[in-house]
């Protein structure tokens, strides 16, 4: 298995700690952020690229797909607060060769009065170098 998790998790959540004081970030789904605004980065899929597949013993490249979910429980401005924050995850993921396949609002079932951004992102890897599909 390819694994590229510490590559991507660690250099956004620094940039997100730097430009947004106090975030809270985590690399695992968190079902009920204890602080905000929360942004989770998960590596959902990982699996060897079929159009790469040869007959050596190893993975040569694999395609990784990550969902992120940014949280905010302002009484006014969550949604601009959840929107600014992931503009800046999708520049980050974009300038790593990332291509987003979707962002939308999912209503929180846990607690209706936090707003709940969630983007997924995919690309390919050979373990060094991410690749835009």
């Amino acid at each position: 298995m390819i694994d590229v998790e510490n590559q991507i998790y660690t250099p956004i959540a620094e940039t997100l700690r730097e430009a947004f004081p106090g975030i809270d970030t985590s690399g695992e789904y968190v079902k009920a952020p204890s602080a905000f605004p929360h942004v989770s980065i998960v590596e959902q899929d990982n699996y060897p690229t079929l159009t790469h597949l040869s007959t050596s013993d190893s993975e040569e490249y694999a395609t990784i797909m990550y969902e992120v979910n940014v949280y905010s429980n302002k009484s006014s401005g969550k949604k601009a607060q959840c929107r600014s924050i992931m503009k800046v995850i999708d520049d980050l993921m974009y300038r790593r060769n990332f291509t987003r396949i979707s962002l939308s609002p999912v209503p929180n079932l846990e607690n209706a009065t936090i707003y709940r951004l969630v983007a997924r992102y995919r690309a390919e890897t050979d373990g060094v170098n991410l690749y835009r599909r």
